[in-house]
């Protein structure tokens, strides 16, 4: 939080990469994969089985912010974001288990904007504590298309499905408290969040709730540096409904096939401006890695994530 006429801007870049492919908490091969049923089978065009594996994917998000304090007890913020994905895929032939081709879809665009009040709640020396309400508006596009290579051999422009689209289209919730605290130069917090999703969209589905909890510590080697060490832990539901117009043998056009629980450790890195131009300035760098996962259907795993920030405050 601010005090009183205190403004912030801040930047955030994040990069997030995933591949190969797990079900639960259990590893998939391709074999595996080609033999999970496609639920689409009896459509149109559409095998028994699934026949388009993604193998990779990385997510890029540039996240514009700035923040303003009408007094010591409210803080204002708002933030948006321009969002990257591709995602990389391998594509076999109808029934059987030979490799005919490969592709890669993207997208590119803006994502969902976030508005929210940070509100005091407790304040007694370094020990604080403060409730976050705010809510996401659908900025981001849900109706993005590119073109894939069929198991037919043919290629074809498709609605992408959900993973690859920019928004969740809905209206949500995101509630949350943040409790932090110092004692001489070493400091810890928590926070528990959640994101609630409103109606289905304009394509007739949501995507899932999803719930956070974090915990930090941090140690001040010196005023101007700091490094930090941080668990997190998610859940993330399945999607209600579904777009009619996403569907495939791949396993990202299951509604069912989304969301799970996360277990992921970060550590960090901070340095502060303490005089002349630099001051008010902070430059902040996080790496996280996944500790546990335990996936609703076959997904791709998460890698690794690197966020890298920059804020100004006066």
């Amino acid at each position: 939080m601010h005090k009183e006429g205190e403004i912030m801007f801040s930047y955030r870049y994040m990069r997030m990469e995933m591949s190969d492919v797990r079900d639960g908490t259990s590893d998939l091969s391709n074999a595996d994969v080609l033999a999970t049923p496609n639920r689409f089978f009896g459509m149109p065009m559409q095998p028994p089985g699934l026949r388009i594996i993604p193998t990779e994917m990385t997510m890029e998000m540039h996240m514009v912010g700035a923040m303003y304090a009408p007094s010591d007890y409210v803080t204002l913020m708002v933030m948006g974001m321009y969002v990257e994905k591709d995602m990389d895929h391998i594509t076999f032939n109808p029934m059987g288990t030979a490799q005919i081709g490969g592709f890669t879809t993207t997208t590119r665009g803006f994502g969902d904007t976030r508005v929210s009040a940070l509100i005091r709640l407790h304040e007694d020396g370094n020990e604080k504590a403060h409730l976050n309400l705010g809510v996401s508006l659908p900025t981001g596009s849900i109706t993005e298309e590119d073109t894939i290579f069929t198991p037919m051999g043919t290629t074809q422009r498709v609605r992408l499905p959900y993973p690859m689209q920019l928004g969740s289209g809905t209206v949500d919730v995101l509630p949350g408290i943040t409790y932090s605290n110092r004692i001489d130069d070493f400091s810890f917090g928590g926070q528990a969040s959640a994101t609630i999703r409103g109606n289905r969209n304009s394509e007739d589905y949501k995507l899932g709730d999803m719930g956070e909890v974090t915990a930090w510590g941090a140690y001040q080697f010196a005023p101007w540096i700091s490094a930090s060490a941080r668990v997190r832990g998610q859940t993330i539901g399945q999607i209600d409904g579904r777009d009619a117009r996403i569907m495939g043998p791949v396993q990202t056009a299951d509604p069912d096939n989304q969301g799970g629980r996360f277990v992921e450790a970060g550590i960090g890195l901070n340095l502060v401006g303490q005089e002349g131009i630099l001051r008010g300035q902070r430059i902040a760098i996080e790496a996280v890695a996944p500790i546990h996962q335990d996936l609703n259907g076959p997904q791709m795993k998460r890698d690794w994530t690197l966020t890298v920030g920059w804020q100004y405050a006066f």
